[in-house]
């Protein structure tokens, strides 16, 4: 079955392994920036609220009200940190069921107010621990896909590095999704993958072709909307740069999604969700 898989892969033309690879390895550098980086860069008048009103504050994830060009916003995305202390703090970027609910929290205040919502998202899952799995972590992902999908505001998520699993999605069901030129999306890591298909971690490489994952391949599944390109080399060589370039389409986007009318927004959005990675064997 593996053989027959990987023959497959390269029949089909997928990308190579050391390509998607290579994206992988961008997608993870440890000098690319954050979501809050970019929050801090495109945003002004940040102002973080705490808290799910059920359990805690996740250190993970970070929501609050904000300026875009002058308008009123909601931001959110979750935190990694930069040291070891920190990201331990941060769970290396993953968040807990109350990461969730204090995002799906601060995006109800957003459509109480009529504030559009802006997503960044960096993480390789949610906390996949004991707590937060006693504590609801599927109830949280499955909520927030839930609410998502019919809030009232313009809603743009935006993949800035690695976009793993329902813990990405569940900030991720909305009216745009766009993806950073290196950065990757999928259900599972290749690590995982390989560890399942092959019962050999080592093999990720190949995992990561087979995955399709990459910016490109993502769109051609119909499950992002647009690709932002990147500076030369990766986010990570010019940050600055980085940031103007998603803030150019954000802007984009949200002038499209402003000038439509509210039904046909909140349509055209579960359409896209529904027909979402439907594809079709061809001779």
């Amino acid at each position: 079955m593996a053989d027959q898989i990987q023959q497959k892969t390269i029949d089909t033309g997928v990308n190579s392994a050391p390509e998607a690879w290579i994206k992988t390895e961008l997608a993870r550098h440890p000098q690319r920036p954050y979501p809050m980086d970019y929050i801090e860069a495109i945003f002004t008048d940040f102002s973080e609220m705490h808290g799910d009103r059920h359990f805690g504050d996740d250190a993970a994830m970070t929501a609050g009200k904000a300026r875009f060009r002058g308008q009123p916003v909601m931001v959110i995305g979750n935190l990694k940190g930069r040291s070891l202390k920190e990201r331990v703090q941060r769970k290396f970027g993953s968040p807990d069921p109350e990461g969730y609910r204090k995002a799906l929290r601060t995006m109800k205040v957003a459509e109480k107010f009529g504030h559009p919502i802006f997503t960044f998202i960096d993480l390789a899952g949610a906390n996949p621990g004991l707590g937060a799995e006693e504590r609801g972590q599927g109830e949280a992902i499955a909520r927030n896909l839930l609410e998502m999908s019919r809030l009232r505001v313009p809603t743009i998520a935006t993949i800035t590095g690695e976009g793993g699993s329902g813990g990405a999605l569940a900030l991720a069901v909305s009216d745009k999704v766009l993806m950073l030129e290196n950065s990757i999306y999928s259900v599972i890591s290749p690590e995982g993958c390989a560890s399942i298909m092959w019962k050999d971690a080592t093999k990720k490489q190949q995992a990561a072709a087979a995955l399709r994952y990459t910016a490109e391949d993502v769109r051609k599944l119909g499950c992002v909307d647009d690709i932002i390109a990147e500076p030369v080399g990766g986010t990570q060589n010019d940050p600055a740069e980085a940031a103007h370039l998603v803030s150019g389409k954000l802007a984009e986007y949200l002038d499209e999604l402003q000038a439509m009318p509210m039904e046909e927004m909140l349509a055209k959005r579960y359409a896209k969700f529904r027909n979402i990675a439907q594809f079709y064997a061809t001779a």
